[in-house]
């Protein structure tokens, strides 16, 4: 009977049909390893596989004392052979289940049809298969302190896995196209139970149900699929989910599938899966369809020329469709025609504040001529740039004095300089072009940048030519609004690219492989003109006709050849790319798929251990096998041929092996940022530790990455990082929700800012209590509720020392802004003698300690309430002063408070001309720094200012500016009267 292991659920070992006995699990371990991979293994490797933790002489002992017991249990049945160098299992007959799980499946391939297809023939040997799977692969079988072993594991669990469920996804087709329908309901159940999130599986019970008269059944199918996602995910199902839900409802859900051509009885096929272009070469492969958008790019780049004025244009449309193309082949124009392209692209799930610009002009720098363009900038403009790219801090000048990151009007400064680098970097002898690829996924600083550069194209020789999904913009998304800004400015247009007709799918096959041109029709209604998926089965084809020399039958004409099998999706076509790639490339390119971005060759070669000659060798390997490219103008930086490629493999490297490379890349970059003041990725370092397993580290570094951000008036990353940094534990929270509720006050998101000082309130200290009283009265003042604003005021002076020294300037400073805003909740409520009394006294004890951000807050305050009195001469003296100190601090609210109330004094004189002025400079420097509930005010100030000067049409921008903010701000479902009356502060 010999040898017969089942390893397909908790292992089972009988030699002669008696169970085996062996007196160790190293022993199971090894005979498992040994009969599933098979072949000859050395005995370094396998003792380092089973016993890591010891030396090499006690691990080599520990396997020869396995080995000896291994063989005497055998019985001579069968035997491990032996040597110095290695170990093999010579096992004749041996009745492995993963190997007859694996050829039952395949014999499904020789019945006539696409090996992901199901016939009737193949529901047989499919169910078979599919019984000997009693468990996850050795379930319940662990080797705790032999890490590599598991890590094996875990990866050939996962991959049976995901191998029984394709089995059980034809099993169900099979049996369907039989009419078999319980049989294929119950095989669809062990289907959905291997994932319960997997949309397939539920949509595929839905119509077996359908299709058996069980209506109801496909109801509740439905509604279960709906309460999963939710529970699991807080998502609602796929549009397509949806769709059959909707023809279950309609009774109109399409007939059960059958035979193909060439089969006895067979299921059909599952549709392709849509995904971006994962690299197939098209250099050969013609642009056809896009006439009019190409003729409309040509048309926008020469405008530019001709009047010296730049524009956007907008590429949109669905995944796959054709955008990065289009957008490569203007690039590639541009270029032949002596312009500079300035490649930014976007990658999905990094938010890195200015990320894109960033790189595009680190690309830029590496160019043979990249210092060129930077001797253009002017040194402070250089120096600020330099902020976000610390390699050009040595190019700065040392004659400019910087002014701090977080003064007044730095945003501004940063925006002005990365519009004046982008356009140094893209100048040339023609206009040069901005390329902003996938920008769906940029992170809102960015978008901001670019909206400040739209805004200013009117003189500014550029194209921005920018592509995105428009499927993955919901309603009020920033970047519907940057799009929508320079329409209205008539610097914008959106060109959209639809899928390709039949005419233009049969110009592109006729181009191409003209042989083909019979199979036109089948390969439109396959592809449905989507042109990746096309592109797909005519390289597909191309690779067929390479390795055959002929795709068609003996003694068939071309029009009768029957087509290859193209898999159903993209996954399948990136598997088979990566069949031939060697062990050594492998190991880079699942180090370089765990940093999951354009990759750096030195930061890549580290964390994977290899050697630079084995790192260069790999990279040139996966070059060449179009795996991976080399970024445009960066020497050592590479990225994926697509993102879906780099996920595949990511997926393919296991669990713990995983979280070894983010530790070593998180490791890498740390090494990388030293030397740095502000480390360039804290985000990137901080990501990785996490998916290490490393955070506490982890945490730190997401701080580091929310201060970095919100240095930048990177608002809404900022919260993000610190969100990230409070729930992997950081070991002060207190300081971190103060940070956030900070946040969240300027972002206008006043019932987020609550509960974050709420939470720092409840568990801070004594010392820290007067600083979180106080934020949460000056909240409270900016939502209306008066009361709640005076009573925590009052709890921060109470929360202060009872009794300071007389010299004690800090505590003095504190006390008098704690008057000063209680001085303005008086006010606000109508209390004008307490008002003014509180102001009085505030200002005494900031003249007294002599800080500047008490007396411009306090000067701020008295003028305004000279100005309520019609005390005009008094309100511009202490405005005026409040000013003049304001501009020396580093808070730019301080200046923006002065700067409105002096306005508003002006206005209350008859001065409208200068009260334009300067509601103008404080809404400039208010909008840079993000306090929206600010912003909408003086944009109402302004429209009632331009409205006072006769200037309606601008008037009215500024208030529906001001209503589309204020409807933003405070929480939703909650009448906020108050938030809409803000006029000073």
């Amino acid at each position: 009977m010999g040898l017969r292991l089942a390893l397909l659920g908790a292992p089972r070992l009988e030699v002669d049909g008696a169970a085996l006995r062996v007196d160790t699990r190293k022993a199971v371990a090894l005979l498992a390893y040994l009969a599933y991979r098979g072949g000859r293994h050395g005995r370094d490797e396998l003792a380092a596989l089973l016993w890591p933790d010891g030396d090499d002489a006690h691990a080599r002992a520990a396997l020869r004392r396995t080995l000896s017991a291994l063989n005497q249990a055998l019985g001579g049945t069968a035997r491990v052979a032996a040597d110095r160098i290695g170990l093999e299992l010579v096992a004749p007959g041996m009745d492995l289940d993963v190997d007859r799980f694996r050829r039952l499946v395949v014999a499904c391939d020789a019945h006539g049809h696409e090996p992901e297809r199901a016939c009737g023939a193949c529901a047989e040997p499919l169910a078979e298969a599919v019984a000997l799977h009693r468990g996850n692969f050795l379930a319940g079988f662990a080797l705790r302190d032999a890490p590599e072993f598991e890590d094996w594991q875990f990866a050939e669990a996962e991959a049976l896995r995901r191998e029984h469920a394709a089995a059980l996804q034809r099993l169900v087709v099979g049996l369907a196209v039989q009419g078999r329908w319980q049989p294929a309901i119950a095989n669809a159940e062990r289907w959905l139970a291997l994932d319960p999130l997997h949309e397939p599986a539920h949509r595929q019970l839905m119509r077996l149900y359908a299709w058996s008269d069980q209506r109801g059944a496909a109801i509740r199918q439905y509604r279960a699929c709906v309460r999963v996602l939710d529970e699991e995910l807080g998502v609602p199902p796929l549009e397509e989910t949806t769709d059959v839900y909707q023809e279950v409802t309609e009774g109109r859900v399409g007939p059960p599938p059958t035979a193909p051509a060439g089969t006895a009885k067979t299921g059909g096929a599952a549709p392709p899966v849509v995904v971006e272009d994962p690299g197939v070469q098209t250099a050969r492969i013609p642009l056809v369809g896009r006439d009019a958008q190409w003729a409309a790019l040509l048309e926008a780049w020469a405008g530019v020329e001709r009047h010296g004025k730049g524009r956007l244009i907008g590429l949109t449309g669905e995944a796959g469709v054709g955008k990065t193309r289009l957008a490569d082949d203007l690039a590639a124009h541009v270029r032949m025609a002596h312009g500079e392209v300035l490649v930014c692209p976007s990658y999905e799930g990094e938010r890195l504040a200015y990320g894109p610009l960033a790189d595009g002009l680190r690309a830029a720098l590496a160019r043979p001529d990249g210092t060129d363009w930077v001797r253009d900038l002017e040194p402070h403009w250089l120096a600020e740039v330099a902020r976000l790219l610390p390699e050009l801090a040595p190019l700065v000048p040392d004659g400019p004095i910087v002014p701090p990151p977080d003064g007044p009007g730095a945003q501004g400064r940063l925006l002005e300089g990365l519009r004046r680098a982008v356009l140094a970097a893209a100048s040339g002898e023609r206009p040069g072009v901005l390329l902003l690829d996938d920008l769906h996924w940029a992170d809102d600083a960015t978008l901001d940048a670019v909206g400040y550069l739209v805004r200013r194209l009117d003189r500014s020789p550029l194209l921005v030519l920018a592509a995105w999904r428009g499927e993955d913009l919901p309603r009020g998304h920033h970047l519907r609004r940057v799009v929508a800004e320079g329409q209205r400015a008539r610097t914008a247009t959106t060109l959209t690219l639809d899928r390709l007709d039949r005419a233009a799918t049969a110009e592109l096959v006729r181009t191409v492989s003209p042989v083909h041109t019979a199979a036109t029709e089948e390969l439109y209604q396959r592809t449905e003109g989507l042109p990746l998926l096309l592109v797909h089965y005519l390289a597909a084809l191309g690779g067929a006709e390479a390795a055959e020399g002929t795709l068609l039958a003996e003694g068939t004409s071309p029009a009768e050849g029957r087509l290859p099998a193209l898999p159903s999706g993209a996954r399948e076509l990136f598997q088979a790319r990566l069949e031939g790639v060697s062990a050594a490339a492998w190991q880079l390119l699942t180090t370089a798929a765990v940093i999951g971005r354009s990759f750096d060759a030195d930061i890549v070669r580290e964390a994977s251990g290899r050697s630079d000659d084995e790192a260069i060798a790999a990279i040139d390997e996966l070059v060449r096998l179009g795996l991976i490219h080399e970024v445009a103008g960066a020497a050592t930086s590479y990225d994926f041929s697509h993102e879906q490629m780099r996920l595949l493999v990511d997926e393919q490297a296991g669990l713990a092996r995983r979280r070894l490379l983010h530790r070593r890349v998180a490791q890498a970059l740390i090494r990388q940022a030293r030397g740095h003041a502000i480390p360039a990725q804290p985000a990137s370092i901080g990501h990785h530790l996490q998916l290490a397993g490393r955070d506490a580290e982890a945490a730190e570094w997401f701080e580091r990455a929310g201060a970095q951000a919100a240095a930048l008036y990177a608002n809404r990353e900022a919260v993000d990082h610190y969100q990230t940094a409070l729930a992997l534990g950081h070991p002060e929270p207190v300081r971190l929700e103060i940070a956030l509720g900070d946040l969240h006050t300027l972002l206008g998101e006043y019932g987020s800012a609550l509960a974050a000082y709420e939470t720092a309130a409840a568990h801070c200290g004594p010392d820290e209590l007067a600083t979180v009283e106080h934020k949460l009265g000056r909240l409270h003042h900016r939502r209306g509720d008066w009361e709640a604003a005076e009573a925590h005021l009052e709890a921060a002076l109470a929360a202060l020392p009872a009794a300071s020294p007389p010299d004690d300037a800090l505590a003095g400073a504190t006390r008098a802004r704690l008057l000063a805003d209680r001085s303005l909740t008086a006010h606000r409520r109508g209390r004008t003698d307490q008002a003014g009394e509180l102001a009085a006294q505030a200002l005494d004890l900031a003249e007294a300690a002599g800080d500047p951000a008490a007396l411009a807050q306090c000067h701020n305050l008295v003028g305004m309430l000279a100005t309520s009195v019609g005390d005009h001469e008094r309100a511009r003296r202490h405005l005026e002063r409040s000013l003049v100190i304001a501009e020396t601090l580093a808070d730019p609210a301080a200046r923006v408070a002065a700067l409105n109330n002096l306005a508003l004094a002006h206005q209350a004189a008859g001065r409208v001309d200068e009260a334009l002025e300067l509601t103008t400079a404080a809404l400039d420097l208010c909008t840079a720094q993000g306090d929206r509930h600010r912003q909408a005010a003086l944009h109402n100030n302004l429209a009632d200012l331009l409205r006072a000067a006769g200037r309606l049409d601008e008037a009215m921008i500024h208030l529906k500016q001001a209503v589309a903010i204020f409807t933003e701000v405070g929480e939703p479902d909650r009448l906020q009267p108050a938030i809409w009356q803000l006029v000073e502060w």
